[in-house]
């Protein structure tokens, strides 16, 4: 993975119905991504409180890294 991209998958599990977490890495925000047959769809992930996910500098570095 290159150090400039943008998103960084963070999350995966699934073979024909995919869920994934990605990290922008200029936010920090998370987003949950579903895919099943025939479509899909992305939305911001949620904390219990209902607050945006923000991963930290140090947890996108990690990402980077990993």
């Amino acid at each position: 993975m290159a150090k400039d991209d943008r998103f960084v998958k963070a999350y995966s599990q699934g073979k024909m119905h995919i869920t994934e977490i990605w990290v922008d890495t200029a936010t920090g925000v998370n987003y949950l991504y579903h895919a099943a047959s025939p479509g899909g769809g992305l939305t911001p992930l949620l904390d219990k409180g209902g607050k945006v996910v923000v991963s930290t500098p140090d947890e996108i570095k990690f990402l980077r890294e990993s």
